[in-house]
């Protein structure tokens, strides 16, 4: 797996250059089809996950989107990305790797259209935003940032944690145990739906949870239904949707999810001989063990770097060339999963006038801003708007 995750980590970090929020939001307004489709296609190849996507569709949607594209965004996006792809290609073979893409692209043109027909093809009254994007650093430099520590950061602890699962199924869970209870019936993938709905998994940390689930019986068109509707839902998004874009788009998201997921089941399970003949043959013969190592390791030094900058980033100010300074004002934000996250609220403080430095930490909350004549409601505002909450600590 990890030679695929470093791949995936180096397009990533080069797609965040190439595709920038800002030419997204340019791309997802008017009426029609086409918004759509291109919120999806714009998705796909996005490493986000679902609470990650969040701010970015609320951006998207105040800077000119639609709520019918806005939704195709949020569909498609945390399902898939250029790292989980190589990742399911490496644990669950090509059919899984070459389906799960279509089955997020199509899904995300369902949910738009469903909603563009539900709104009568209203269309977002916000103009879209100026790009602004005045970035110093290189591009390799841009890319090693994003790819090889910002991304690192936002999947480390899922990963470990979803390979740790997937171990104690593999330990506990009897062979053949889902077989036993679900077979191959529709109720498995009702089931998988059910469970997957309501829990955070990042599209990257499912992928070996599904592998020890199929392993131990559970069909391959359950295991996809599970890959559905764990990155792309959770108790936490479903609120958020609910809150941004309203109830009539957020059950629609909601039944769009849920109704491809057991579809792309269905058929998933019509090749279950030829997924299950890789499944139980699985390995990696076109590479070398040494470099299976090799890349274990690096990726092993990748992950705890990026997890050190984010537990102890003071140890690393010197070296990003950040000086501490007085904040004017510091506020405790709630809400914030991922440097996504911090991105939107960053971008949403620094929309607001005399705003001259706006510092977001992830890990603790907090949000340090300088600037004169700064109305801290308007800060809060504007936080909130973005999908968070916001409080004054000094």
């Amino acid at each position: 797996m990890s030679p695929y995750l470093l791949l995936g980590f180096l397009i990533a970090g080069v797609l965040s250059v190439v595709i920038s929020p800002v030419a997204v939001e340019r791309n997802l307004g008017g009426k029609g089809l086409f918004p759509i489709v291109k919120a999806s296609l714009f998705g796909i190849p996005l490493p986000l996950c679902s609470c990650g996507v969040i701010p970015v569709a609320t951006s998207l949607y105040k800077h000119g989107a639609n709520k019918s594209a806005t939704t195709s965004f949020l569909i498609s996006t945390p399902q898939t990305g250029v790292d989980s792809i190589l990742v399911t290609y490496s644990l669950l073979g090509p059919i899984f790797a070459i389906f799960r893409p279509i089955a997020a692209l199509l899904a995300g043109i369902v949910g738009g259209i469903a909603v563009e027909l539900a709104d009568n093809g209203s269309e977002s009254n916000v103009k879209p935003t100026e790009d602004t994007d005045q970035s110093d650093k290189s591009i390799l430099r841009r890319i090693y940032e994003y790819g090889f520590i910002s991304l690192p950061q936002d999947i480390g602890k899922p990963l470990i944690l979803g390979i740790v699962i997937a171990a104690m199924i593999s330990m506990v869970v009897p062979d053949d145990f889902f077989v036993s209870y679900f077979g191959n019936g529709f109720m498995g993938l009702i089931i998988m739906m059910f469970a997957g709905i309501p829990i955070y998994v990042c599209a990257t940390a499912s992928v070996p949870i599904a592998l020890a689930l199929m392993i131990k019986g559970l069909s391959p068109g359950a295991a996809f239904v599970f890959l559905m509707t764990g990155p792309a839902t959770n108790a936490a998004t479903i609120s958020t949707v609910w809150k941004i874009l309203g109830q009539k788009t957020a059950f629609i998201y909601l039944a769009a999810v849920s109704g491809c997921s057991l579809v792309a089941g269905f058929f998933i399970n019509l090749f279950s001989s030829e997924i299950g003949s890789h499944i139980h043959n699985h390995d990696h013969w076109m590479m070398p063990v040494w470099f299976q190592i090799a890349s274990s390791i690096i990726l092993l030094a990748i992950l705890v770097n990026s997890l050190l900058r984010l537990y102890y980033p003071t140890m690393f100010k010197h070296e990003d060339g950040v000086e501490s300074k007085e904040a004017d004002i510091i506020l405790s934000v709630s809400g914030m999963t991922c440097n996504h996250c911090v991105n939107s609220v960053t971008n949403a403080i620094s929309e607001i006038k005399n705003i001259t430095d706006v510092d977001v930490e992830l890990n603790s909350g907090v949000a340090k801003i300088s600037g004169s004549n700064v109305n801290i409601d308007e800060i809060v505002d504007a936080i909130t708007s973005s999908g968070y909450s916001a409080k004054l600590v000094k």
